[in-house]
This record gives structure tokens, C-alpha cells and sequence, in this order.
């Protein structure tokens, strides 16, 4: 049975189940980020050294990508609702070229940390930024002082116990958190990726009207969601990190 057969009444159950869906989806989606930052939180809480590091540009770039994208998502909505079948492709082609723009600003920022020594397991020592500037290291909530290649507890005013010998074997579990968040955001990426790919071509053909955009208006709900789930996990990072 095709759209155009299904009564307003089918067609209204159907639009419901669909929405159900998607709320259920992103109450999941929700929930595993939640678990993520609270144990982020407890993590830091509980470690005996803990490395702040300044987020690379590029993740503030691809923020402004996502968000933009976030918009041209829902003009192709808009289109659709109005029946405006040709204008809806255009917008959509646009979302999923700011999203690759996005995917490819966070593979650089990934790039950016592992050149200052900072990958997914990696110990302290490995990191080889400068001090002060583009990290610091703190213990046990005390950020610590460099000089040198010695590190120092503040109080250590004479610099006569460096804490070296004790990080040596101490992992970077900051960093280590950071790739994790970022990571499980960006296979969520990659699935709505792939989803602008299908209503992209399904655009070209004309399937969205105003009668039959539910598929569209899925899509383009979830993408708004990973825009606001984006922005959020850049605000946690950059000041609750």
C-alpha cells in the first residue's frame, strides 16, 4: 500500500509510532552519555593526578559546522512541509556536506592531541605540550608546578621533592576520557551520516511532501539532536574538565 492509499488515520498512527521511536531513541542515547560524564566526574574526583589540557581548535570549529548544519536540517523540513519537493535536496545536500566538514574537524583535533602526547592510553610522561600554557597536571586537586622536567607540589618552595619517580607510571586518564566521549559521539555521527546520504537520494526523487515527510522529519530530528548533544559535551569538557 502506498502513501497516497493509506488513510489520514493510518497515516497519523504510523507518524506517532515513528516519533515514539525517536523520543525512545534519544532517551537511550541520553541515558549512555549520562553514565559517561558521571563516571568522568567521579574519575577525576578519585584520581591522584588529573591532566587539564586546552581543547585544539578544531573542536571549537566543528561546533559552529554542526550548528549551522543543525539550521539548513531544518529548512529542508520547512520545504517538505510547505511541498516545496525541489528545494528540499539542496538543503539536505548541504547538512550532510557540513557534517563531513564537522567529521573532518574532529579527526584534526584528534590529530592535534596526539602531537602534544595526548592519546587514548598514554601515561603522563608522554605528554609534551608546554606547561602551563597548553596543559597543567594536578594532585589530588593541587595543580602542580613544572621546573624543568621535575614536577612540584606548590608548597614545595625549596624544590626538594620532585613527584617525577611517583607519575611515572600514572596513566592520562583525562585524555583517556576525552577520545571515549568524543568517540562514541562520532559513531552516532557516522549513523546519522548515513542517514542524510539515504534521504539525500530519496530528496532527489521527490519522495518529501507535505503528505509523506515522516522519514525526513526522523532525520532531521536526530540530527538537531547530535548538535545539542555536541554542544554539550564541548561545554563539559571545556570547563568541567
Amino acid at each position: 500500500m502506498s502513501d497516497t492509499e493509506l488513510t489520514a488515520e493510518q497515516k497519523d498512527r504510523m507518524l506517532r509510532a515513528k516519533k515514539n521511536l525517536t523520543y525512545l531513541l534519544f532517551f537511550s542515547i541520553v541515558m549512555f552519555f549520562a553514565g559517561l560524564t558521571s563516571a568522568y566526574i567521579v574519575s577525576k574526583g578519585s584520581s591522584n593526578y588529573w591532566v587539564n589540557f586546552n581543547l585544539p581548535a578544531p573542536f571549537w570549529w566543528s561546533t559552529v559546522l554542526i550548528v549551522v548544519s543543525s539550521v539548513s536540517m531544518h529548512l529542508a523540513l520547512m520545504q517538505a512541509r510547505k511541498d516545496h519537493k525541489r528545494s528540499v535536496a539542496p538543503w539536505i545536500l548541504l547538512t550532510l556536506a557540513l557534517g563531513l566538514g564537522f567529521a573532518g574537524s574532529q579527526v584534526k583535533g584528534w590529530g592535534d592531541l596526539l602531537e602534544d602526547g595526548h592519546a587514548m592510553v598514554a601515561r603522563l610522561k608522554s605528554v609534551n605540550a608546554e606547561y602551563g600554557t597548553d596543559y597543567t597536571i594536578e594532585r589530588r586537586g593541587e595543580t602542580l608546578v613544572k621546573k624543568g622536567d621535575l614536577y612540584y607540589l606548590p608548597e614545595d618552595s625549596g624544590f626538594e621533592h620532585p613527584l617525577n619517580a611517583e607519575m611515572a607510571e600514572s596513566m592520562n586518564s583525562a585524555s583517556s576520557y576525552f577520545y571515549v566521549l568524543t568517540y562514541a559521539h562520532f559513531a552516532h555521527l557516522i549513523g546519522g551520516l548515513i542517514a542524510l546520504m539515504i534521504m539525500s537520494v530519496k530528496a532527489l526523487m521527490g519522495r518529501y511532501g507535505k503528505e509523506s515527510h515522516q522519514g525526513l522529519w526522523a532525520g532531521t530530528y536526530y540530527w538537531h539532536f547530535l548538535a545539542g548533544l555536541w554542544v554539550y559535551l564541548l561545554l563539559f569538557l571545556a570547563y568541567v574538565h
